[in-house]
C-alpha cells in the first residue's frame, strides 16, 4: 500500500486569510494549524499544500518572493516541530485557462508524480468550492474548514462538495485520523 497524502489549501486553511499575501511577514498561521499538520505527518501521511497563487501571474509578486512566502510558512512549521513534503502552486491569473489553477487537477498530477501517492487515497482540505471541486475531480475525500473564506463558501452551496464540514484544520486532522487504519500509522 503507497502512502497516503492530505492535500491542504494554504490560504484560509493553514494560514490566516489576508487577501493576497505579497510578503512573508503577512503570512501567520492559524492557531493549531501546525499541531495538526505536525499529527497529520506523526500518523504516517503525506502533506503537501496546493495553492492557487495568481499574483505572480498578474504581476504582483515574483516567482523569487513567493520562494520566500513559502519558506517563511516552512520555518513557521518548522519551529512548531510540523513541515510538509512540498509545495504545488499555479502562478496563474483565473482567466488564464491552465491546466494547473484549482479546480483543474494539474498541481496533483505534479505532486503524485513526484511523490508516488495515489489521489485517489487522498484528502483534500480547503476553504472554497475549488478545493472541493478538486478533490472531487480525483476522487479524493473532501474536507472544507469553516476558517478563511470557508463560512461564505458553505453559504454558496460548497458543503454539497464536501465529505466533511469542519471548524478548522485541527478538526479536519481529528476526522483524516479517524478514516485512516491504525496499520497505516508509521513514525516520521
Amino acid at each position: 500500500m503507497t502512502r497516503r497524502f492530505v492535500l491542504l489549501d494554504r490560504d484560509g486553511t493553514i494560514n490566516e486569510e489576508v487577501g493576497y499575501v505579497r510578503k512573508a511577514a503577512e503570512l501567520v498561521l492559524i492557531p493549531g494549524a501546525a499541531e495538526a499538520v505536525r499529527s497529520l505527518r506523526e500518523r504516517g501521511l503525506g502533506v503537501v499544500v496546493i495553492t492557487n497563487q495568481s499574483p505572480v501571474g498578474r504581476g504582483w509578486i515574483t516567482e523569487p518572493e513567493l520562494d520566500r512566502i513559502h519558506e517563511h510558512l516552512r520555518r513557521l512549521l518548522r519551529d512548531a516541530g510540523a513541515d510538509v513534503d512540498g509545495i504545488e502552486h499555479c502562478p496563474h491569473p483565473p482567466d488564464a485557462g491552465c491546466d494547473c489553477r484549482k479546480p483543474a487537477t494539474g498541481l496533483v498530477v505534479r505532486a503524485a508524480r513526484t511523490y508516488g501517492f495515489d489521489p485517489t487515497e487522498a484528502f483534500v482540505v480547503g476553504d472554497h468550492a475549488s478545493d472541493m471541486a478538486l478533490g472531487r475531480g480525483i476522487g479524493a475525500r473532501t474536507i472544507l474548514v469553516r476558517t478563511g473564506h470557508g463560512e461564505q463558501e458553505l453559504a454558496r452551496g460548497a458543503g454539497e462538495l464536501a465529505d466533511h464540514v469542519v471548524a478548522d484544520l485541527t478538526a479536519a486532522a481529528r476526522v483524516i485520523a479517524d478514516e485512516v487504519p491504525a496499520e497505516a500509522e508509521a513514525p516520521r
